[in-house]
């Protein structure tokens, strides 16, 4: 495969100085034990419809248990996007019903090909069939030797299939004829079409093209609210910086210093990394706040917790109080 071209595009953007400067809201809730970015009323109602979708859950915990305390663990994702289009080429064959175009002239290169033109950011796949590659197969199709049948494993080969409308007697009722097979209780030639050549005896051999588009990779601030980070890949957060050129330059002076140091290492390992097998086409890097809050309650003279998290209140209570075992007999 050869190397992608290099695109003729200008060079890293930077972001405005200053833009991180502060964020209006968030003071004091961005790294842990800060104020709930949700109401009491929000953190219940939220409880009652996850337990309500659980099939094993009681609705009391939800319905009766007091919530005694609410903290905030809001954390960011940082999430850089290239969108790349990479090419792999791979020989293939079909049924030789079609005139051949190899040593027409030469082949172009898989850089070479027009494609249809992606949507950024969409993860698309399309096949081309290389022009001037296709040939046929020295040897015959390799299924059927070139017979375009092969043989009936249901008779072995001999055509005595047992007909299925007789059973094998050549009549239907009483002394009717079986019209399926003809009055001789067995049908079938002894040979069924090849699958592979579907008779034609030979196999059109060619070059396949494959172009596949788009890369993405998050990362999220550790926070210490016992939430595991895998459940916040399931929601989404409101968006604080959106930046989008053919190449971005790592985000700079933003007051979360983690995030800082996995846009500088995520931005240098996707140039590393794409730039000598794939084409970049362009490059998109988001910051989210994603809302977490800890809620505390008490059930039955017990204190248990939850979290509700993301723009969807999703809920995860890993140790809900009151569940029963369904089975299904």
């Amino acid at each position: 495969m050869f190397a992608p071209p290099a695109a003729n595009a200008p060079g890293p953007s930077a972001p405005p100085a200053g833009m991180f400067d502060s964020m209006p809201g968030y003071e004091g809730t961005l790294t842990g034990g800060g104020i709930p970015s949700i109401t009491e009323d929000t953190a219940r109602e939220a409880f009652a419809l996850f337990a309500s979708s659980k099939c094993c859950y009681s609705a009391a915990p939800a319905k009766d248990g007091v919530i005694t305390g609410m903290e905030a663990f809001n954390t960011y994702r940082y999430r850089l996007e290239t969108f790349t289009e990479s090419r792999s080429t791979v020989w293939n064959h079909e049924p030789y019903n079609q005139p051949v175009d190899a040593f027409v002239q030469p082949p172009p290169g898989p850089w070479d090909i027009p494609a249809q033109a992606p949507s950024f950011f969409m993860d698309s796949k399309q096949t081309i069939k290389v022009p001037y590659t296709s040939s046929i197969k020295p040897q015959n199709c390799h299924v059927c030797t070139g017979m375009g049948r092969k043989p009936c494993k249901n008779c072995a080969g001999a055509g005595n299939k047992v007909c299925w409308v007789c059973n094998g007697s050549g009549f239907r009722h009483g002394d009717d004829r079986c019209n399926h097979c003809s009055g001789r209780g067995r049908e079938g030639q002894g040979s069924t079409l090849c699958s592979m050549c579907r008779g034609k005896q030979q196999l059109l051999v060619y070059i396949d093209l494959t172009v596949k588009t788009n890369n993405s990779e998050d990362y999220v601030v550790e926070q210490s609210s016992g939430l595991k980070i895998d459940n916040l890949s399931k929601v989404s957060g409101k968006e604080l910086f959106r930046d989008t050129h053919f190449m971005v330059y790592p985000v700079m002076g933003f007051p979360d210093p983690a995030v800082v140091s996995a846009a500088q290492r995520l931005v240098n390992d996707h140039r590393a990394k794409f730039s000598q097998t794939s084409r970049i086409l362009q490059q998109r890097q988001t910051i989210e706040l994603i809302p977490v809050t800890k809620v505390t309650y008490s059930w039955k003279g017990n204190s248990h917790l939850y979290f509700v998290y993301g723009n969807e209140f999703k809920v995860n209570a890993d140790n809900y109080p009151a569940t029963c075992c369904c089975a299904i007999m």
